[in-house]
């Protein structure tokens, strides 16, 4: 009984969360900030294309350094106030929402960061909503405060009418987006001032000004920003732990994450509010207690991350028990036994061995060519978790060898991309093998297609775009009917045999079903789990 008592113990201590938001928003910003500011990083790359700047700890893939955006998910892990931080930078592209609804699946909570100027995106309200799916509570951090805005009650009137989330600060600005003065704690009253650095390269210090001696220093800013907080009193939006837990409200914060403004503050309030790991429900419905054997949930896998070993690594959330390296586990989907000599804990492109890890972390698996995002491991008590949800794709090319030499490469390539989640492959009979479909949510996955075949398999591939749109899974009988009608293509996706019907656009669909009313022609929403 002490090591299961150890078990939540350690468990009480995880603090397990993703940041989301639109691109552009900071997200890769504020993370280097978090990292930074629990001292488990020095110096922060906060800024993409800057010289003389490194690309931020959690930005590894080449083409993320040379854009400026993050296309992949990333894990930092650190401690703060004795806990562990797991960190999960998830990418602000749209065109890679896939990847960002994965690490979902592997987290207790999530910050939701608004632009200060711009305020909820259709990325952001995307996400969110996948949050409200899977009951994550949601912490709002409104950035770039230091910058010219909007006012704060009018974001946080747009954050509880366009997504039905009861904003609750828990800090509110002292002076206009682009003129900010400090950062006001409402609980206690007092004034946080920051000294920032060049950059936010480095952590600037943080100064706690009572509410006296700020209301005197501050005569032109403080009565506003007073006024603006009681009235928040009035309608009730005070902080409420049921409802930030229940996910109906969130607890929101304003600062400037380049410069180091609130964040510290917003590491504080994660881990004093965040959710540490619960209980996770089985594909059945049941609860996986904390303290059962070992177990945990694939959320990614990804190649290429270390060039000089050119390995597969699979992320794996720790969902119950305690992992100790080299123990050997179940691969539910297979019944096969893998082993974990090799474990790694992850910040951004940097390993170091695991030896041992708790629910809420997160373990990188080398070598893990039989896993893929979804997965259940498991140690002597068999579970099944659900599957990660698939998405329909919206777009579409035709993938080919550009050397016939490199045949081999290329096939090995266009199958590990498949099984890593980066693109779906599907196979077409009028194309054969030798060239697959690539289906994509957004067409910049087909960029990152392109340089990885180029640079981790030398089999660079000419792509040619199908003018498809619309997706919808069919059967046998739906197949050969639909092989006859023209702006119509069957494909079968190679993971699962699935047959999708793509058409041209969705008035090629309605004549379709129109038609023909009693073909199979299910949609595929975002979302749903089909693999």
């Amino acid at each position: 009984m002490e090591q299961l008592s150890g078990v939540s113990t350690e468990a009480l201590r995880r603090r397990t969360f993703a940041v989301i938001s639109h691109p552009d928003a900071g997200k890769s910003t504020l993370t280097e900030a978090l990292a930074l500011h629990a001292s488990a990083i020095d110096t922060a790359g906060a800024v993409h294309g800057k010289s003389g700047r490194a690309g931020v700890t959690s930005d590894w893939m080449e083409m993320e350094r040379k854009r400026g955006i993050s296309i992949t998910s990333a894990v930092l892990q650190f401690g703060y106030r004795d806990h562990v931080i797991n960190l999960l930078d998830t990418p602000g592209h749209g065109d890679f929402s896939e990847d960002t609804y994965r690490v979902l699946a592997a987290v207790d909570a999530a910050v939701m960061l608004l632009d200060a100027a711009k305020g909820l995106e259709p990325q952001t309200l995307k996400l969110f909503d996948v949050c409200r799916t899977r009951g994550i509570p949601v912490l709002t951090f409104v950035n770039k405060w230091d910058r010219p805005g909007r006012e704060a009650l009018e974001l946080l009137d747009e954050v509880e009418q366009t997504i039905g989330l009861r904003p609750m600060p828990i800090t509110w600005p002292l002076g206009i987006a682009g003129d900010l003065r400090g950062v006001v704690e409402i609980e206690t009253g007092e004034l946080r001032r920051y000294t920032r650095t060049a950059g936010g390269a480095t952590r600037g210090e943080v100064t706690v000004v009572p509410a006296e001696q700020a209301a005197a220093e501050e005569p032109d800013h403080w009565p506003a920003a007073q006024e603006e907080i009681a009235l928040l009193e009035e309608i009730g939006a005070t902080f409420d732990e049921k409802d930030f837990l229940a996910g109906t409200a969130t607890p929101v914060l304003f600062g400037a994450a380049l410069s180091g403004v609130g964040v510290g503050r917003l590491l504080d309030a994660l881990v004093d509010l965040a959710p540490a790991p619960e209980a996770r429900l089985d594909a059945d419905g049941e609860p996986r207690a904390l303290e059962t054997p070992l177990s945990g949930l694939v959320f990614k896998v990804q190649a290429g991350m270390d060039r000089s070993h050119r390995d597969r690594m699979a992320f794996v959330r720790i969902c119950s028990g305690r992992f100790e390296r080299g123990m050997v586990l179940v691969h539910a989907a297979t019944g096969r036994p893998f082993a974990t000599k090799y474990a790694q804990a992850v910040f951004g492109q940097q390993r170091t061995t695991v030896e041992e890890a708790f629910p809420g972390d997160i373990v990188g698996l080398v070598n893990a060519g039989a896993l893929r995002p979804g997965d259940t491991l498991y140690a002597s008590d068999p579970v099944l978790f659900p599957a990660i949800p698939s998405f329909s794709p919206e777009y579409f090319s035709v993938a080919r060898g550009a050397d016939a030499g490199r045949f081999k490469q290329f096939r090995r390539g266009i199958d590990q991309l498949d099984s890593e989640g980066v693109i779906q492959v599907l196979r077409s009979d009028l194309r054969g093998d030798q060239s697959p479909v690539l289906a994509a949510v957004g067409p910049l996955q087909f960029e990152v297609v392109a340089s990885r075949m180029a640079d981790e398999f030398g089999a660079p591939v000419t792509l040619e775009t199908l003018n498809y749109s619309i997706t919808r899974r069919t059967d046998a009988a739906g197949a050969e009917e639909l092989g006859k009608q023209a702006e119509v293509e069957v494909l079968t996706r190679r993971t699962d045999g699935a047959l999708l019907a793509v058409f041209v656009n969705k008035w090629r669909l309605e004549t379709i079903r129109r038609k023909f009313p009693d073909l199979m022609l299910e949609a595929l929403p975002a979302g749903s789990a089909d693999r």
